[in-house]
């Protein structure tokens, strides 16, 4: 979009900003003010929600980490700088007890754990460079109780551990690290959700 690094203003990237809790994070984040990169992997339904806000779409495949490095530099290129990264791509594991095979859990991993690892390394070197910066992992209720969506759970538990410790460090630089830990949302990724999952974010939340 052309031009749009001329309006005042911080910026943020927001991942899976396509849909669900990204895509109302990127529209909150533009009411307030904020230029917002919208990234992920759908172009049709990210490239929309950039054109309603006045954003700029970013091809993201978060388990990729020279995609993230991409994604981070073609946002300070469009907008001057980085300020917020909203890690939020991510998607349910679908396994439960009797249903593990290596290909459901790499998958799992790779999206919901690898992907924030990856987005934070992108955007670290920004942030210090500027001595500012906030990043949100987005994790779940499923990352702080127990969840039968067993690699789903145990990819938002790991999620927390990597944010504490990754708040350490950064912090003398100016940089926050926190997570956002969100219950049952209504969003199209339910529907990928088997109902015993449901059930049980349901009573949990």
């Amino acid at each position: 979009m052309t031009g749009i690094g001329r309006r005042a203003g911080p910026v943020a990237l927001v991942t899976g900003g396509g849909g669900g809790i990204g895509s109302a994070v990127a529209r909150r984040l533009a009411r307030s003010g904020v230029r917002v990169t919208v990234a992920g992997l759908d172009a049709v339904r990210g490239g929309a929600v950039a054109d309603e806000i006045g954003g700029l779409f970013v091809r993201l495949d978060v388990t990729r980490p020279e995609e993230n490095h991409a994604a981070v530099a073609e946002t300070i290129s469009a907008y001057g700088r980085l300020d917020v990264a909203v890690l939020n791509a991510g998607g349910p594991g679908s396994c439960g007890r009797h249903d593990f095979t290596a290909e459901r859990y790499r998958a799992t991993m790779a999206v919901d754990l690898d992907g924030a690892v990856y987005g934070l390394q992108a955007c670290l070197p920004a942030f210090r460079a500027q001595a500012s910066g906030s990043v949100v992992v987005v994790s779940s209720i499923a990352g702080l109780s127990p969840s039968p969506d067993v690699f789903y759970s145990a990819a938002k538990h790991a999620l927390i551990g990597l944010v504490r410790s990754s708040a350490l460090v950064p912090a003398a630089d100016g940089i926050r690290v926190n997570a956002l830990c969100p219950g049952l949302v209504d969003t199209p990724i339910l529907a990928l959700v088997e109902p015993p999952h449901v059930a049980l974010a349901t009573t949990e939340r």
